[in-house]
């Protein structure tokens, strides 16, 4: 197995977003330039035996670039490339429940929870949330505290707000794409 991760960056509505992938698949967003992001994309793929970490063309970068402009445009409201997940059992299991919120609606943590089999796990799915290494493409920004507030996001509220305000205002429409 390859140890190489490739990372590239993308403008996006909501600042830099650099991404990463690992034999063919993305596998990692992160908020801010390359510059910004790489010691964040390297600790976390020291975490899985990926240590060689650099700025590299790969077609699944351009892909996913593609897709999250479509996204930001409102021309697609779930993404199909290809992705690789590096975390626990417990991540995973949260992470595949995010991906059944549907576009500009949300879900609290305890709802989330509730929906793996694990009602007293809220502040487990909130650290599995804050370890989600595709933020936008699994969608943790649609996950809000019980009250209905906004807390916690990895990329900091004003990109939560800027999400959830973009899905809401064109979540009406007929998307060209997914």
């Amino acid at each position: 197995m390859t140890t190489f991760l490739a990372m590239a960056e993308m403008d996006s509505p909501i600042g830099p977003l650099t991404l990463a992938a690992h034999d063919g698949k993305l596998c990692h967003i992160a908020f801010g330039t390359v510059w910004e992001a790489e010691e964040e994309i390297r600790a976390w793929g020291e975490k899985y035996g990926l240590t060689d970490v650099r700025v590299a063309e790969a077609p699944v970068l351009k892909e996913a670039a593609a897709q999250l402009e479509d996204y930001f445009a409102g021309r697609r409201r779930a993404f199909d490339v290809p992705t690789k997940w590096f975390g626990t059992d417990f991540q995973m299991k949260v992470w595949r429940a995010l991906l059944t919120i549907p576009y500009g609606d949300t879900r609290s943590y305890k709802d989330i929870a509730r929906q793996i089999g694990k009602p007293t796990a809220v502040r487990a799915v909130g650290g599995a949330n804050h370890c989600n290494p595709l933020p936008i493409l699994v969608p943790c920004h649609r996950v809000i505290g019980a009250s209905g507030a906004l807390v916690g996001y990895g990329g900091g509220l004003d990109k939560k707000i800027a999400l959830l305000r973009l899905e809401r205002e064109h979540r009406n429409a007929v998307a060209v794409t997914k």
